[in-house]
């Protein structure tokens, strides 16, 4: 039994769902997503509620109803309101700022970093240590996040380089320099 699965998805108003053959289409007022949906679930819209029934009683059907139904949830959610992910960079002299269609950042190589921003993300600064990312859809506004976190991960020691807001940084000790024993 898949508990997710269950759960109905209650649609707001200014957003319709659409299926056909197969695949559910999205429209809000941030813009349309499309979902293919495999055969063993059948999406169900009933007034302002949408619901996924099994056609099958398999293991594997559960998992798949709890699936779809967390991708179409995400999916009604990101042509409502959107999703935002935001980074912090910590370092001296790291920065970052928009420049056109790219992101360039100082985190303290001999070059600048530079971040060709996605069509379908936008991406603001700010401040010159902090990066917002907000576009419809949650995946590609997570990896688009993910992406930048990684040119300049986090060192336990300082703290130095570029995390979410909502990340904790674990701090290391750093060496001590045998006080005391001869």
């Amino acid at each position: 039994m898949s508990r997710i699965g269950n759960k109905i998805i209650s649609i707001p108003s200014g957003v319709t769902v659409t299926i056909a053959n197969g695949v559910v289409t999205v429209n809000g007022p941030k813009g349309t997503l499309s979902q293919e949906v495999d055969k063993c679930v059948s999406p169900v819209v009933e007034g302002n509620e949408l619901k996924f029934v099994k056609n099958n009683a398999e293991q594997e059907t559960d998992a798949k109803q709890g699936l779809y139904r967390a991708l179409i949830a995400n999916m009604v959610k990101g042509v409502s309101e959107g999703f935002e992910r935001s980074l912090l960079i910590n370092g001296v002299g790291y920065k970052a700022q928009v420049n056109g269609n790219k992101l360039v950042m100082n985190l303290g190589m001999s070059h600048q970093v530079e971040v060709e921003i996605w069509p379908d993300v936008k991406v603001v600064c700010p401040s010159v240590t902090e990066i917002k990312i907000t576009g419809i859809d949650k995946q590609r506004v997570g990896q688009f996040a993910s992406n930048i976190r990684d040119k300049r991960p986090v060192e336990p020691y300082h703290g130095y380089g570029i995390r979410y807001s909502d990340e904790v940084v674990i701090r290391k000790v750093g060496k001590t320099s045998g006080k005391g024993k001869k």
